[in-house]
């Protein structure tokens, strides 16, 4: 170097990325550097620090510009600084700096790479190291966008959860509790109403504890890929990434895209008058993909409606799934029909509000509260922001309370699961007794319009699994919705509702194929009570018999001509220890309405009251 006195600025520089790696912090560079200055003879003008700053090219270093303009001063004429990347990882940006020191007749020394500036072998090795910093910092690019790339391909989405969806170990899954509320924006825009249509039946509905729904809020929803389960990183870039199929589907393909033609057309004149019944619900049984609806009208009126997967090429006419689950349907709708009728109070909270989750749901928002209150202790946020996101927040926390608080008051309701199993039994025998009377009070099927049946299955249906049959598609599996279905089989396991199960039983001495109404064991004193407040308003028998596990066939005593079955059941646990068979019991009613004992308003409008345990004793010696 030259014999000139060397007058330093010391640079020391710490990204986030490296900050807690021995030997960078800002402390350790100075101390090191000051060392080196005493150890040279040379003056220390002033420490510049830029911390938290990348060296990426573009980045602004305050510091770094600050020391530029001091040897431009003459201030300084040799800049200091621990290794060269502490400077710049950009060969562009070396060649820049290089210029700028020869410019200014300035020098630079590093501690750790042995660089001298004033002679050409010395410039030589400053740019070498510079381009394998440069290889270095893109290799590690390319990895992250390697790494980046598989995360998302397994469904960890680098961005917020956007409404529909959470977080759960870091992958994005839909949320229980709000899905069905982004399903619904998307059907209400496809039935044709407008972005503020929806903002304002959300609005008025304070859907998700929010008054302020708008129809950008809505728009940015119906645009967004991941409801379709695809997702597009950097879309605000020039070279966006597409990834296909990498979360689980809100919507099908179908409708996504459907919306986004509808978007072309004047939706505020647009209103469809097609009601798909297992729209969302069906999939496609090569690919998995969520089937898209379409629907024909003839020239007599008539509409027909098919369900199609255009990646598959295939296409299912409505009525053939619609014959296939009927039975099921029917027996939900019963479930509705009780429930709605008698039982609304008690499960509507469980199936719609799960005591456990929501308490879940009340403690993240607890702790995103926390969070912010911390964000804006930190000065991450202002005063106003920190007002307004907590108290949308407590806004959430005081619905989900209140659904809490009808859980638990639901719970000390007089009802009680064993009046289900009485309900659905009574329901049954007035069908066989009272078949007019009892579709007068009750909803039917087959005449329900197609809005309802559409609600039905849209409330109680979570989707529906096809396969290839001889000539049709056929049913794999019907899914309820995780809510209905946990409850209704936790009811069954404890014996208060029946599933429809095939049987071979003896009946007059002939072996008898058909389904018959199965429910879990209950202790005998349960049966008992049930049996009696039965007896209350119908003439009813109770059966004991045989049931082999292998064969399924029940041996049962012959029925009475005109005797109905109206359930099975175990009259023995599980753990009885016998491999082969168990014992059952079977109640039974006769197929005429005269031996009914009260008002027939009563049969619909009534249930028999419980019977004390003394009253039950005292009718079984009878």
């Amino acid at each position: 170097m030259s014999e000139e006195k060397k007058i330093a600025g010391i640079y020391i520089r710490v990204s986030t990325e490296d900050q807690a790696r021995e030997g960078f912090s800002l402390p350790e560079q100075e101390k090191r550097l000051r060392a080196m200055c005493e150890y040279k003879g040379y003056e220390i003008y002033k420490i510049y620090k830029d911390a938290g700053i990348s060296a990426k090219t573009g980045n602004h270093r305050p510091a770094f510009e600050e020391l530029q303009e001091d040897i431009k001063n003459k201030k300084v004429n040799t800049i200091v600084v621990l290794k060269l990347d502490r400077l710049t990882r950009s060969v562009y940006d070396w060649e820049n700096i290089m210029k700028f020191l020869e410019e200014n007749k300035a020098y630079l020394d590093c501690a750790n790479d042995d660089i001298n500036t004033t002679n050409a072998n010395g410039r030589m090795v400053a740019r070498l190291l510079t381009t394998v910093s440069q290889n270095e910092i893109e290799r590690t690019s390319e990895r992250t966008k390697i790494g980046l790339a598989g995360a998302i391909k397994e469904g960890n989405i680098p961005h917020k959860a956007p409404f529909g969806y959470k977080h759960i170990n870091k992958k994005l899954v839909p949320d229980p509790i709000t899905k069905d509320l982004a399903i619904r924006i998307f059907n209400l825009y496809y039935e044709g109403n407008s972005y503020q249509t929806i903002a304002n039946i959300y609005n008025e509905e304070q859907v998700n504890g929010k008054k302020n729904w708008r129809d950008s809020t809505i728009l940015k929803i119906l645009e967004n890929e991941i409801y379709k389960g695809d997702f597009v990183h950097g879309k605000r870039t020039d070279n966006p990434t597409y990834y296909e199929n990498v979360v689980e589907p809100l919507v099908s393909k179908e409708l996504w895209e459907e919306c986004q033609v509808q978007k072309k057309k004047n939706s505020r004149n647009y209103k469809r008058d097609k009601d798909y019944l297992f729209l969302q619900k069906l999939k496609c049984p090569k690919c998995g993909r969520i089937l898209g609806g379409n629907a024909t009208r003839k020239k007599n009126g008539n509409v027909y409606y098919y369900y199609q997967c255009h990646n598959c090429k295939i296409s299912i006419k409505e009525t053939e799934i619609e014959e296939q689950v009927k039975h099921l349907l029917a027996d939900i709708l019963e479930y509705d029909n009780v429930v709605n009728e008698f039982f609304l109070p008690v499960l509507k909270a469980k199936l719609d509000s799960p005591k456990e989750e929501l308490e879940n749901e009340i403690k993240k928002l607890n702790d995103k509260k926390e969070r912010i209150k911390k964000a804006y202790i930190d000065s991450l946020f202002t005063e106003e922001e920190f007002k307004e996101e907590s108290k949308i927040i407590d806004n959430q926390i005081e619905i989900v309370k209140s659904k809490l608080l009808e859980n638990e008051q639901a719970e000390q309701l007089n009802f009680t699961v064993d009046d289900i199993l009485l309900k659905r039994d009574m329901d049954f025998i007035n069908k066989i007794k009272l078949p007019l009377s009892y579709y007068a009070f009750n909803d039917n099927w087959d005449i329900l319009g197609r809005k309802t049946k559409a609600d039905i299955i849209m409330r109680y249906v979570d989707n529906i699994e096809l396969e290839k049959g001889n000539k049709i598609y056929v049913v794999k599996q019907l899914n309820f919705r995780s809510t209905l279905y946990s409850e209704f089989e936790e009811l069954y396991k404890q014996g208060y509702v029946d599933m429809k199960r095939p049987l071979t039983f003896n009946f007059n001495g002939i072996c008898v194929d058909t389904s018959v109404r199965y429910s879990e064991y209950l202790p005998i004193e349960k049966v008992m009570q049930h049996l009696y407040r039965l007896n209350e308003f119908y003439e009813v028998k109770l059966y004991k018999g045989t049931l082999f596990k292998e064969t399924r066939k029940l041996d049962m005593m012959p029925l009475q001509n005109g005797e109905i079955p109206v359930r099975i059941f175990p009259l023995q646990d599980k753990n009885n220890g016998n491999k082969n068979w168990v014992s059952m019991g079977m109640i039974t009613t006769r197929n005429v309405p005269n031996d009914i004992k009260v008002n027939i308003q009563d049969v619909f409008k009534k249930l028999p009251d419980k019977l004390e345990k003394e009253d039950v004793v005292s009718q079984e010696q009878r």
